[in-house]
């Protein structure tokens, strides 16, 4: 509790968290609440043999094929360095060099906003979102719910096809992919980091 007083505002997360200023790190537990729903789902016969989690994400992946994601956070950085960060990037919209992404190629690159389809308003600033040809995706943002300064989050996802290898390591899968936005960024240069607080 934040306080005596609470305000029921429910909202949703990246995370599927959902919940209100009353229970801090909530995500989990929706999580898993999630995950529970669909194995009752899949295991209605319990005379059948029992599926996991193992066998279901396997069975999804082999038809759809996966997606990869990975998430680096810089926690504690100065606000003015990550400001700037941000803005050095917005400026070079439309400009990038053919050669920056290498050995990716760029397809789009934009500052992205969402409209809420119930009441058409828009939020602006989500962040930066960089669309690669092959489908994989780099967005950066700026959290302020660090203890201290600003949190620069890097999130990284890649797609990988039914015929693909659906078995790798996430962090590994999408460590080049890393590795390209942090040269883009000048990470190591615009704030002084030369890794991520956290990698998740």
């Amino acid at each position: 509790m934040d306080t005596e007083e609470y305000t029921p505002f429910i909202c949703g997360e990246e995370s599927f968290g959902t919940g209100s200023n009353h229970v801090r790190e909530k995500d989990g537990i929706w999580a898993v609440c999630a995950w529970l729903n669909v194995l009752a789902a899949k295991n209605v016969d319990s005379a059948s043999p029992l599926v996991g989690i193992d066998q279901i994400v396997g069975e999804h992946w082999s038809k759809y094929g996966r997606n990869y994601y990975g998430r680096y956070d810089y926690e504690g950085v100065e606000s003015e360095k990550a400001a700037k960060l941000m803005s050095e990037m917005t400026g070079k919209m439309g400009n990038w060099p053919t050669d920056a992404f290498t050995p990716f190629r760029l397809d789009k690159a934009d500052v992205f906003e969402y409209k809420d389809p119930v009441d058409g308003s828009v939020s602006k600033n989500q962040g930066i979102r960089f669309i690669l040809d092959d489908g994989s995706r780099i967005i950066f943002r700026l959290s302020g719910t660090g203890v201290s300064g600003a949190t620069i989050r890097l999130y990284i996802e890649k797609y990988e096809p039914p015929s693909g290898n659906l078995r790798q390591n996430a962090l590994e899968v999408i460590k080049p992919l890393a590795a390209v936005a942090i040269s883009v960024s000048q990470m190591e240069v615009l704030t002084g980091r030369d890794a991520p607080s956290v990698m998740t």
